[in-house]
């Protein structure tokens, strides 16, 4: 299979409501969206990198030019196979979004070419998932209670709270007395504490959550197994999984007890199923994670959380959680779960009229 011309589209797609994170907070979602037509098919891939460096150090306009500039020259006359892309990207060091982005588009357009879905080529055995939501910081306690029983109600069966110094204790006890020892509660903290925080975030294990997700840094790998020794909520980490080499020091380390695979972290999904196998034979528990993607970034997701492995409430939310209009048609949840979509490759196409509407910026690559 070969690349006959790409296209690269920067989009932006307003929010319903601003989502604040301890890193800051996005009103309109960046991301990035690649077209490519091979002899057989056109294949879609979708950039998660967020307009800022404040996750990690990938941002979308790095991350852009590095497709177009580096990974789509690298591999452009090359006959590829979907299989090994990763080994045809790997002499670009870093820019694990850039990468993913390109590794899906490729998927995408191999598996259409043979007929097959992105769940069946990963190994899904799950034709619904389970979904849960994210709950950016509020202004008051009394806007996050209204915002959680919302969530609820519309059938979320997993909350998860951001937090950060100054927005912790209150509110996760909050929620939790108002809806009781039942909900499904976890708390993520985006890397905003310190190893010295620990008598604090101590406090947090009486709320009795299913995780902690990520209160150290990234690199920090030390002091999360320091504070999963001393503390009985679970800690998840997140920013810490670049790979599934990272994966496997953190649970050797002690650092995690619960892994988030986001497939733009880790560089693809191929190595997100490394991740899940490894885990997997850890008897670890794992969940896919968001990055407020669009149609094309959320259908692959439901591939990969159909594998076996997931088997917590995912980052998967409805369209009308981020979106009042999303670029595909859109996602929705019954009984709290999603369906996978079963079409061909991630078997979701982009509408044309809302990629023109929301595109600012259009590279051809030939």
């Amino acid at each position: 299979m070969r690349i006959v011309n790409a296209e690269l589209h920067q989009v932006e797609l307003p929010l319903r409501s601003a989502f604040r994170t301890s890193f800051g907070h996005e009103v309109t979602h960046a991301l990035g969206l690649l077209r490519i037509e091979t002899e057989d098919a056109v294949g879609w891939g979708e950039c998660v990198a967020p307009a800022l460096p404040h996750y990690s150090s990938e941002y979308l306009g790095a991350e852009l030019d590095v497709i177009e500039r580096h990974l789509l020259p690298l591999i452009g006359e090359r006959e590829l196979r979907a299989a090994t892309i990763a080994e045809d990207l790997h002499r670009i060091r870093g820019h694990r979004m850039a990468k993913s982005c390109v590794e899906t588009a490729v998927l995408d357009a191999e598996l259409r070419g043979r007929g097959d879905s992105l769940s069946t080529e990963l190994g899904g055995v799950r034709e619904r998932v389970p979904c849960g939501v994210s709950v950016g910081i509020q202004p008051s306690i009394g806007e996050l209670l209204d915002i959680v029983a919302g969530y609820l109600a519309a059938g979320y069966l997993r909350i998860k709270l951001k937090i950060e110094p100054g927005w912790d204790l209150e509110p996760v006890a909050a929620v939790r007395e108002k809806f009781g020892p039942d909900l499904i509660l976890q708390a993520d903290a985006n890397a905003a504490y310190e190893l010295s925080d620990l008598p604090h975030l101590r406090r947090l294990d009486r709320h009795e959550m299913i995780m902690l997700e990520q209160p150290l840094a990234s690199d920090e790998l030390l002091g999360h197994a320091e504070l999963a020794a001393a503390m009985t909520t679970p800690i998840c980490l997140d920013e810490s999984i670049t790979s599934a080499r990272a994966a496997l020091t953190a649970l050797r380390l002690g650092a995690c007890s619960v892994i988030n695979i986001k497939p733009g972290r880790v560089g693809g999904y191929l190595e997100s199923r490394r991740i899940h196998d490894l885990c997997r034979s850890w008897g670890v528990q794992v969940w896919c994670g968001g990055m407020l993607e669009s149609g094309i970034g959320r259908a692959a997701n439901l591939a990969l959380a159909s594998l076996p492995g997931f088997t917590l409430p995912n980052d998967i939310s409805a369209t009308e959680r981020y979106y009042e209009r999303d670029l595909t048609e859109p996602f929705t949840i019954a009984d709290g779960q999603m369906a996978v979509p079963t079409g061909p490759g991630i078997g979701i196409d982009p509408d044309p009229a809302a990629l023109a509407d929301f595109t600012v910026r259009t590279s051809t690559i030939r």
